[in-house]
């Protein structure tokens, strides 16, 4: 088997394992008491040790294997659950991880591993297992293979269930799949026989077909969705008992008889001579994005005949211009639906990262994520992790208390902070929010006047103004520099990079109650609807999900407060700001009859003064780096329908 062509499927697939090894390992910590968590770690570690081994990495599956065998202590009660173990099996899941990353044939394991395993003995009291090696293809099998598959398959029995399974005929290292199988059959019961052997299995190259009989109680719904949920199955043909048989003709669901369930209407695609139908397909990302920018090229170009369309006025050109149109909208739809992500995958390894900081600094704290569900373009998620690291970090050093200023406080010892998603129209929300001290808006305002940040008149700092100082480069209340935080950069970064996607960010804090740090990205960075507005001879690009209406300027509804332009609109005061003066264009053309876009960004909204709307369009945004010392108002560019670049305005900075 060439293993280079599957190393990348081997890497996703343990990094999958190793996330749901790291959530046991926190439930077991946390204090649970049934068996489920420590089932779950045995079960992903026993799975990466098989793959492992039957891509041939031999340090890795060594590693693993020693990992297991003191996981089956705990299981069975021979090794009890302290703090020092828990430290020493996260230490040894980072090991893991570390070896995963970096995979090798070679049976010497590297100084991390070595290390990590020492520590793991010195805490189980030393070595308890034979060693382990990785078995090779041409030993697999020490008998005919006849023999072999008969042994395998052992005896009948009445109460075992057999499954025959027929892998996809494209399964990428279908051994690993088969072994993945088997894994899951095993949470549900104990396999007696499997045809061929499974050593032949975890060895093959070529996609299998293969029996399992399994002693268990799992209904047949529950066993096909643990086979299906290893990857790769054309189709699976389950053989209950006579018992279960019986039982589920009694609740109303005959079944037919064993010698039936063989028969061509219940055999796989491949058994029928079909070619079997794959439910999923791996694809690479880069593929994905050359359709998004083809797509996006298609779009224009759709903007582009539409205008021509228009000046012709045929109408059989029409005609096919609004089929043609509904197409490319109806193509544009679906690659962008191909691009959406759960946030799941970004959130799911940020509980480790909030235990180990809270372990660091010796705070109690109780994480909890909401809207994990929540999908995202695949783009704007790969871009979120470190700005939401920044926030936890400063959430769990800044925000809450030690354990006895929290009781001092008549509060719990454990803080609680909270790692939330939702949609909100065309934008996602993810907020972090924490129930701690609050932000020190006398130590802000004071560290913000040394640094001339503020005017020295400034008495107080409302929450916008408070946000603006503490992202300000270098500025930050800690007394000390930590490892954590104490350098005034991650606030900065947070802004910084939630800009640079087209989102926004609030604060709100109160005294003694916590803070809530807030970000709104869109939904992709890819295709948005926007407003077409000019300027003079220029056009920008609004996107409408920060569009809230449109009016004419009339003199009736402007009027001047506090020495400042505002529009009365439906009995509120909104700032007046013009965009001509913002772009720095001269007064000297504008034109009598100017238009006002009503803008907001989360609570603040605004009327945006422009020249003339020209229309909405669904524009293609481009990425560019700002000129040196040019205006920060921008998040990118686009080309129109007519072939004319226009600049996308962002919204966030001008609320």
């Amino acid at each position: 088997m060439d293993a280079a062509k599957y190393a990348e499927l081997f890497r996703t697939e343990s990094r999958e394992q190793l996330s749901a090894v790291n959530r046991a390992l926190l439930r077991l910590e946390q204090g649970e008491t049934s068996r489920e968590p420590v089932d779950a770690i045995f079960r992903g570690v026993h799975t990466i040790k098989g793959m492992s081994a039957t891509m041939g990495y031999t340090a890795v599956a060594e590693f693993a294997h020693e990992l297991e065998s003191l996981l089956d202590k705990v299981r069975t009660g021979a090794q009890s659950v302290t703090a020092e173990l828990m430290d020493a099996l996260f230490a040894a899941v980072d090991a893991l991880e570390a070896g995963i990353d970096r995979p090798t044939a070679e049976a010497a394991m590297p100084a991390g591993m070595r290390e990590s395993l020492e520590r793991l003995h010195d805490v189980a009291g030393g070595r308890s297992t034979a060693e382990f090696r990785v078995p090779r293809a041409s030993a697999a099998v020490e008998m005919p293979a006849e023999a072999a598959d008969e042994a395998a398959l052992g005896e009948p029995d009445a109460d075992v269930t057999l499954l025959r399974i027929q892998q996809t005929a494209d399964s990428a290292l279908p051994g690993v799949r088969a072994f993945m199988t088997l894994q899951k059959l095993r949470a549900l019961g104990a396999v007696t026989g499997v045809e061929p052997a499974e050593a032949r299995l975890q060895a093959a190259t070529t996609p299998q077909a293969f029996t399992v009989r399994l002693r268990s109680t799992a209904g047949r719904s529950e066993l096909e969705a643990a086979v299906r949920s290893a990857g790769d199955v054309a189709s699976v043909v389950i053989t209950l008992p006579a018992s279960m048989r019986e039982a589920e003709a009694v609740g109303g669901h005959p079944m037919r008889r064993a010698s039936d369930v063989f028969a061509a209407d219940a055999l796989g695609p491949a058994e029928r001579g079909e070619a079997p139908r794959a439910r999923h397909v791996r694809i690479e990302l880069s593929r994905l994005d050359r359709l998004l920018d083809l797509i996006g090229e298609l779009v224009i170009v759709r903007g582009r005949l539409e205008s021509i369309a228009d000046g012709l006025r045929v109408q059989a050109l029409d005609d096919t211009m609004r089929e043609a149109s509904r197409l490319v909208g109806d193509l544009q739809a679906e690659i962008m639906t191909s691009r959406l992500v759960p946030v799941g995958q970004v959130f799911d390894r940020f509980p480790r990262l909030v235990r180990d900081i809270a372990r660091q600094l010796g705070k109690d704290v109780v994480f909890a994520i909401e809207g994990k569900e929540i999908e995202i373009d695949r783009s704007v998620l790969d871009e979120i992790g470190e700005p939401v690291v920044h926030l936890l970090r400063n959430a769990i050093d800044h925000g809450l208390e030690s354990p006895e200023a929290r009781a001092a406080a008549g509060k719990s010892r454990a803080g609680r902070l909270t790692l939330a998603a939702q949609r909100e129209r065309n934008a996602v929300v993810i907020t972090v929010q924490d129930d701690g001290r609050g932000i020190d808006r006398a130590k802000v305002l004071e560290r913000a006047r040394d640094a001339g940040i503020v005017p020295p008149e400034t008495t107080e700092l409302d929450d916008d103004a408070l946000l603006r100082c503490i992202a300000q480069p270098g500025l930050s209340t800690s007394e000390h520099v930590s490892e954590v935080s104490g350098r005034g950069v991650g606030v900065d970064a947070v802004l910084s990079r939630t800009r640079a996607l087209g989102g926004a960010v609030s604060l709100t804090s109160l005294p003694g109650q916590g803070t809530t740090l807030t970000l709104r990205l869109p939904v992709t960075l890819a295709i948005v609807r926007a407003v077409l507005a000019r300027v003079g001879s220029e056009r920008y690009a609004l996107p409408l999900t920060h569009v809230r209406e449109t009016l004419e300027r009339r003199p009736s509804a402007v009027a001047r407060e506090d020495g400042r332009e505002v529009l009365r609109l439906r009995e509120e005061s909104l700032p007046l700001l013009h965009l001509r003066e913002i772009v720095r264009l001269p007064d000297a053309t504008a034109p009598q009859d100017e238009e006002i876009v009503v803008i907001a960004r989360g609570e603040r909204r605004a009327g945006l003064v422009v020249d003339e709307l020209t229309g909405q369009e669904d524009i293609v945004v481009k990425r560019f780096d700002g000129a040196r010392d040019g205006l920060a108002l921008f998040s990118g560019a686009t080309i129109l329908a007519d072939g004319v670049p226009a600049l996308i305005v962002d919204v966030g900075s001008l609320l």
